[in-house]
């Protein structure tokens, strides 16, 4: 891949649009890919597409970037009233996401899935009097979904974030995470970091979240483990959700702290102050773990067509990590194994080493310089609608 991407001397800056509304999984890659574009061209022109129900409306305008909103296009599984209203919703969205591309005159569509892709991919395509619009897919997880699966029949180039995920061939580049946390030096930021939630210095510290949400079967194993961490000198900062509480078992005095927060803001220093994570296993969650080296035990959501197990197994291969079935998560697990591996400075060594190894930092910046090579491409070949034309 050519690592020198220059802006054509004549004409307008890149204009890029990025697909990627409805889920976190979905929209941070895109923002991560966002700001690595602004990164290599200052002034290109970035626009988000997204839905009046996504994390986007916050999300995006808060990372400086425009955001136009259409129809909402979820892909049903199962026979229900969703799909036999998807015909007009596709259409619906498609002249919408049309009508943006013109009015960016946009020079490559870049997907990452999830309920406005679809549209984007299909509006991508032109038609009659339209011109066709290059379009870049990325896929985070390790089974593609189905618009992604659409849009890489027709894609330029097709980027994934492991092998094998069902889009055919395709260029594995990791998954897309924002610069504050691949940039983060986890030992040099350690003692602010544990300072920052109450622990020593020297603490032994596990980090527990099962996404924003919090995942209640990961809650209790650990929570019903407290005494034992405890008992093992282990310190816990766990996020359990803001829709759930945690019912700690008495402990003893002097015990180390069990920090427990609804949510973390601050993920740099979560991710900073811990030794090893329990954790689920979705794209965003193992590519922001594995960036950063941090050894974790994945938990992988026990529902869905079994993505979350498959997403980790290149860490797990490395030997950055352990996976275990949600129903083998306990008290027990909890209180023996990863107390066991807490206590094993050898082992979280070498499992520190094997993530860091196994994640991906550049992935953001891989895929910026590959969408804007397409356009430079696009460019080159006469693809841009000629100044005047009608839209």
């Amino acid at each position: 891949m050519n690592d020198s991407v220059t802006e054509p001397t004549a004409g307008a800056a890149f204009s890029v649009v990025l697909a990627g509304g409805g889920t976190a999984g979905h929209v941070e890659p895109a923002m991560a890919v966002a700001d690595a574009l602004r990164a290599l061209h200052p002034d290109i022109a970035i626009t988000a597409l997204g839905t009046a129900r996504g994390l986007e409306t916050r999300l995006v305008p808060e990372r400086g970037y425009r955001l136009e909103l259409i129809t909402p296009v979820p892909l049903p599984r199962k026979p229900t009233g969703d799909l036999v209203r998807l015909p007009g919703r596709v259409r619906r969205a498609v002249r919408q996401t049309r009508a943006v591309l013109d009015d960016v005159d946009a020079d490559v569509v870049i997907g990452f899935g999830g309920y406005v892709a679809l549209p984007a991919y299909l509006a991508a395509r032109g038609g009659l009097r339209r011109r066709r619009v290059p379009v870049v897919v990325h896929e985070a997880n390790a089974s593609a979904g189905i618009a992604n699966k659409v849009g890489a029949r027709s894609a330029r180039r097709v980027l994934s974030a492991v092998p094998d995920a069902g889009l055919g061939p395709a260029e594995v580049v990791g998954v897309p995470v924002r610069e504050s946390i691949t940039g983060l030096d986890r030992r040099a930021l350690r003692a602010q970091a544990r300072a920052h939630f109450g622990f020593a210095e020297d603490a032994r510290v596990l980090l527990v979240f099962g996404g924003s949400q919090g995942a209640a079967s990961i809650n209790r194993a650990v929570a019903g483990a407290a005494p034992a961490l405890a008992a093992r000198g282990i310190s816990v900062l766990h996020a359990h959700g803001p829709k759930n509480t945690l019912e700690l078992p008495a402990r003893g005095p002097g015990a180390p702290p069990y920090v427990a927060v609804p949510y973390l803001s601050r993920m740099d220093l979560a991710y900073a102050a811990a030794d090893l994570a329990i954790c689920r296993s979705g794209a965003m969650t193992v590519a922001e773990v594995s960036a950063v080296g941090l050894p974790a035990v994945y938990v992988p959501l026990p529902i869905g067509n079994g993505e979350q197990r498959l997403n980790a197994m290149p860490v797990v291969d490395a030997g950055g990590g352990l996976s275990i079935p949600d129903a083998g998560l306990t008290p027990e697990f909890v209180a023996e194994t990863v107390a066991g591996l807490l206590s094993d400075d050898d082992r979280l060594t070498a499992m520190t080493t094997a993530a860091a190894l196994a994640g991906h930092r550049d992935a953001a910046r891989r895929v910026a310089r590959v969408a804007l090579e397409v356009a430079q491409e696009a460019r080159a070949g006469g693809a841009r609608r000629p100044q005047g034309q009608a839209r």
